[in-house]
């Protein structure tokens, strides 16, 4: 098939279909004929794709389609009614499907973390190999505590949330294939017991858990919920049920994306706290007492709020024009 020849024959549709989708209202004859012309140009676009793909005619072609399309499903307009249903009901939801997958990277973290501070502490030459005698003593009475007041509080809090944003982003978009948020896990946790295994062994565990409590119950658990969500997108290609693999993929897919958008509320809560309230000169029981109601609530959030979503009807996925679904095309001879 010539391509251009084909778009000479056909032109006058696709120019008609146009007009048609740069008009604001259409009478009753319009509507039908503009479904009819779409219809008729998905398929040309589908046959040109097959047997001429020539980029020129395509890209001329989409781009009628698109601005059809858009004009048949309309603009879709952010309200306030939108962005409540959001945080009512989709995300409290998305995050409730998760919240399995939550639990079981905590768990993991927690063994890797303590078996690592454990065989760290116990062995002498692993923790030698960490530094020398000098190094770990300023590490662990200098260096860790200064960590969190050597910045202004409002950087350091922009500092903490673009890295703890990165290691999530990490999990979540490396998530498919199962190894990266793994890896991610195991990490973080091998560096937290290290970490708690020099303190131990000069004697400043207890500074150790009062500053890293009060942030780290929110901000370790946003890690947990960013691998969670990988570990969830890998599942649904590895097992996807009764669906299809690309069927789960994409669903599983979209929530992962209302997940990562709470994350950064998530993160940014933990950042506040970790930049404006660890380093403060408050109690270490009122720190921590902060750093408990954070976590207290997002889990009161998630469960309580994906529970009443979920008894209502709500789906954690996105709606279908937002996933980008088009309106099905019959079929027709050119």
């Amino acid at each position: 098939m010539d391509a251009h020849a084909f778009a000479l024959a056909h032109r006058p549709e696709w120019e008609r279909l146009r007009e048609l989708s740069r008009r604001k209202t259409l009478t009753g004859p319009e509507s039908d004929e503009f479904i009819r012309l779409y219809q008729r140009s998905a398929t040309h676009l589908a046959m040109l794709r097959t047997e001429s793909p020539d980029p020129n005619v395509v890209l001329r072609l989409s781009q009628v389609l698109s601005r059809a399309r858009a004009t048949m499903t309309g603009t879709r307009t952010v309200n306030r009614n939108s962005v409540a249903q959001f945080f009512r009901a989709t995300l409290p939801l998305a995050l409730y499907r998760v919240r399995w997958w939550t639990v079981w990277v905590m768990i993991a973290f927690l063994v890797i973390a303590t078996s690592t501070a454990i065989y760290t502490a116990t062995n002498p030459e692993v923790l030698s190999a960490l530094g020398t005698e000098a190094e770990l003593e300023h590490y662990a009475n200098v260096a860790f505590a200064s960590y969190y007041s050597e910045y202004p509080s409002a950087d350091f809090a922009g500092q903490v949330w673009s890295n703890n944003a990165r290691i999530a982003v990490q999990s979540i978009a490396g998530g498919i294939t199962g190894f990266v948020p793994a890896l991610v896990i195991y990490e973080n946790a091998a560096g937290i017991g290290s970490s708690a295994a020099i303190m131990h062994s000069q004697g400043g565990l207890d500074v150790f858990f009062k500053l890293i409590l009060p942030h780290g119950l929110l901000e370790l658990t946003a890690i947990f919920i960013a691998a969670g969500a990988g570990f969830s997108l890998f599942w649904a290609m590895v097992s996807p049920g009764y669906r299809t693999r690309s069927q789960a993929l994409a669903e599983e897919g979209r929530t992962t994306v209302i997940v990562a958008a709470g994350l950064v509320i998530v993160l940014a809560i933990s950042g506040i706290i970790e930049g404006f309230v660890t380093p403060s000169g408050l109690h270490w029981t009122v720190k921590i007492f902060i750093g408990a109601l954070a976590l207290a609530g997002y889990w009161v959030y998630t469960i309580a709020g994906g529970r009443w979503a979920l008894s209502q009807g709500y789906s954690a996925d996105i709606d279908e024009d937002e996933a980008g679904y088009s309106a099905p095309v019959a079929v027709q001879k050119a």
